[in-house]
């Protein structure tokens, strides 16, 4: 049985989906059928907490979730992102915009590629610090002035709760009178420099959804979880996956940690729900 956490309200099962992985390889080969069934799928197991974003290979993250899930909707929970969008003919494949106009034009833009009439969740994504994308200068925008313009969406029912992604402890401290659903940062079994920042979030009751949960990203440059000798011996204890160990340990290791792991791989995708429903409790 999947764990849930209330998020916005609502209890849901803390196994995600990150649609990142599979909007790319959607987008590079052109197979839109299997990325489809791959998506009802998830759904068919449990899953109703999607991670996506409009810059995620641009718009097509969005459709594939409108085209497979749409009749669905009221059922899913949807996380989006602003403070970025995509540059398809740039160096990088995403840029900062992180101007209030920014965040209010993607809103609008994942509405429309996503079908649907609101955001379960956007969160603000931060180019403050290193790793990755840093904003320049005429993007530097203060947080402040960021969930402003969040909190009138939400009052004008286009979005339903607000996220904050990529933050320090602090931006996470001073934005709790605003009301905040989720903290999106790294963190997993080898890396765990924000243990204070998710410490916050139990406290107050805020979801904790790491991004990178397995470690082993480019730009980042993390340690593998799944290369870690405690994981490793594990596996081998349980005889499970170290995937499924390093998951499991996330969702052990508090009960407002979600898992939004992104994968191309029907059987990875049972890997990852199973991480849960049987590896959590025998850890």
């Amino acid at each position: 049985m999947i764990s849930t956490f209330s998020l916005g309200g609502r209890e849901i099962p803390r196994v995600g989906y990150g649609m990142s992985p599979l909007a790319r390889k959607t987008a590079e080969n052109g197979e839109r059928s299997a990325a489809i069934e791959l998506l009802r799928y998830a759904f068919d197991l449990g899953v109703r907490h999607f991670d996506t974003a409009q810059f995620y290979a641009n718009g097509t993250a969005n459709e594939l979730l409108n085209e497979a899930l749409g009749d669905v909707r009221e059922q899913l929970h949807i996380a989006s992102k602003a403070g970025a969008e995509a540059t398809p003919n740039g160096p990088a494949p995403m840029a900062a915009a992180q101007h209030p106009a920014d965040i209010r034009r993607a809103v609008e833009d994942n509405l429309q590629s996503l079908g649907s009439d609101y955001l379960d969740l956007l969160y603000l994504r931060r180019m403050d610090m290193a790793p990755g994308l840093l904003a320049p200068e005429d993007q530097r925008v203060p947080l402040e002035v960021q969930l402003e313009v969040a909190a009138e969406l939400r009052s004008e029912g286009l979005i339903k709760g607000i996220g904050l992604s990529h933050v320090s402890y602090e931006q996470v401290e001073s934005s709790l009178d605003v009301g905040i659903d989720a903290v999106q940062n790294i963190y997993n079994f080898a890396h765990r420099d924000d243990q204070p920042l998710l410490e916050l979030t139990q406290e107050h009751g805020i979801a904790w959804i790491p991004y990178f949960p397995l470690g082993g990203s480019v730009y980042a440059k993390l340690p593998r979880v799944t290369e870690q000798p405690e994981i490793l011996a594990k596996a081998e204890e349980l005889s499970v996956t170290p995937t499924q160990v390093g998951l499991a340990w996330l969702l052990k290791n508090s009960p407002n940690t979600f898992v939004i792991s992104g994968t191309t791989s029907r059987d990875h995708l049972e890997e990852n729900v199973e991480s849960d429903s049987q590896v959590r409790s025998r850890l």
